[in-house]
């Protein structure tokens, strides 16, 4: 037996191989198939299973394309309404990979149709669980994501309750030396404050993880709803697309138009430039988002934009035009994509002012100072007694309520947000000096005492 685990550190995800005796099954895969195939070929397995803890809302998955291609068997739970053919698998029911048994545990929480697998080794000890969403290292899955979206839709109140009795009747029970292999790690937005570590044992998590210390049922649930973090405006229609399967990941990425340098761009078609800050602010298209192309691409443009929004995608080169075209596939946006293109030299004639420091420290007061971080961030820490908060998130909607006629400068916490802030209020605000504060802002971060 062989376990690997695949991990996407931009959307804090992990998905898994399961490799016996030649078979090999795959939990929770991403949208590129690519890894999973190599990982098949290297080892001479053959893909013959796909266990699908939930829909899940932050990615899109490659299990109906592995389907497709390798005739895998795709296994989930039933209440999850797919429409894709698949073997419906129900708490207690087992399925053997070679040697070795996975077997379906009935774990809603962070959804109601959720399911962990247990994998039995050759002589049928618990070895690992697979949780999904269910238990990460450090905390649980949020569970307030199915409010509007999924076949089973529920109150949060009502997902936190059955969180607590997941954590009670399927986790506790469980020996220390089961390993936990989740669906996510720190950076993820399906729960609130995990761990770096991508792994860990039930030992570990019945030791240090907050949500196996409450002995009260209401007491657990309102520490389970409080301060989650914001829900990016993709993670709705990611559930249904997963639900349904998407296109297969290459086919989707070249049906993407490329379009030759110095194309005159449509008129009100959003544009996203993923080039860097530096690039964008000396000449970009007018009213472009620039969202560069980092860690959080994925997350943040499925924050801003809406899941039905045509957009232009820009980049530096090709090669970085290719690279972000598959990170806008894996939230399943490549079909909202108008046109890809490098623009050409000269094309855009807009550029970015620049921030003279001294004169900012010396009065900041003689500033409009907006701060896009998220509300936990901002309740627990401000740089600036005056700024007013509007999270980036909810920028784009919410700019109109900026009123003043002093300059604007707006920040984050490190300076990649403030980049994409930047550009929305200078879309918003064309004859009024805005301000990015970029990653000045640190210095100002480790003066703060508020």
């Amino acid at each position: 037996m062989k376990i690997e685990q695949f991990y996407d550190k931009a959307l804090g995800h992990g998905s898994y191989a399961i490799l016996s005796e030649g078979e090999m099954a795959v939990v929770d895969p991403g949208r590129d198939p690519k890894p999973y195939l190599d990982f098949a070929d290297t080892h001479g397995a053959r893909i013959t299973k796909i266990f699908e803890t939930h829909p899940h809302a932050d990615f899109t998955s490659c299990h109906l394309e592995l389907h497709q291609k390798l005739g895998a068997t795709i296994y989930i739970n039933p209440k999850v309404g797919v429409t894709y053919p698949y073997e419906p698998m129900k708490d207690g029911d087992e399925v053997r990979v070679g040697a070795v048994t996975i077997k379906a545990l009935f774990t809603p929480g962070h959804s109601p149709d959720h399911n962990s697998y247990l994998l039995l080794d050759e002589k049928g000890l618990a070895h690992s669980v697979y949780t999904g969403d269910s238990l990460f290292v450090g905390d649980v899955g949020r569970p307030d994501l199915r409010e509007g979206a999924g076949n089973i839709q529920m109150e949060r109140a009502s997902l936190a309750k059955m969180m607590y009795q997941t954590i009670k009747q399927v986790f506790e029970p469980m020996d220390n030396q089961v390993i936990v292999y989740p669906a996510h790690g720190a950076g993820s937005l399906c729960g609130k404050q995990m761990h770096e570590e991508t792994f860990s044992t039930i030992g570990e998590e019945r030791k240090q993880n907050w949500a196996f210390q409450f002995d009260d049922e209401q007491d657990f649930v309102n520490a389970l709803l409080e301060d989650q973090p914001f829900i990016p405006k993709y993670f709705p229609a990611d559930v249904e697309m997963n639900r349904a399967g998407v296109p297969a990941f290459q086919h989707s990425i070249n049906e993407v138009p490329r379009l030759d340098p110095g194309t005159e761009l449509e008129p009100q078609i959003t544009i996203v430039d993923s080039r860097p800050q530096a690039v964008f602010k000396t000449a970009h298209a007018e009213g472009a988002l620039n969202i560069q192309q980092g860690d959080k691409f994925e997350t943040w443009l499925g924050a801003i934009l809406n899941p039905d929004e045509s957009f232009y995608l820009l980049a530096e080169s090709q090669d970085e035009l290719q690279s972000v075209i598959a990170k806008v596939a894996k939230i399943g946006y490549e079909k909202n994509i108008k046109g890809a293109m490098v623009p050409g030299e000269g094309q855009f004639d807009q550029n970015g002012t620049s921030i003279d420091l001294s004169s900012f420290k010396q009065n900041p007061e003689a500033y409009f100072i907006l701060d896009i971080r998220n509300q936990p961030e901002f309740k627990a820490e401000q740089f600036f007694h005056h700024a007013v908060n509007i999270p980036l998130h909810q920028l784009r909607e919410r700019a109109q309520e900026i009123v003043t006629e002093k300059p604007v400068v707006v920040h984050c916490a490190g300076g990649y947000r403030s980049a994409a802030g930047y550009s929305i209020l200078s879309s918003a605000f064309p004859n009024h000096t805005i301000f990015d504060l970029s990653d000045a802002v640190k210095e100002f971060a480790e003066q703060s005492t508020v």
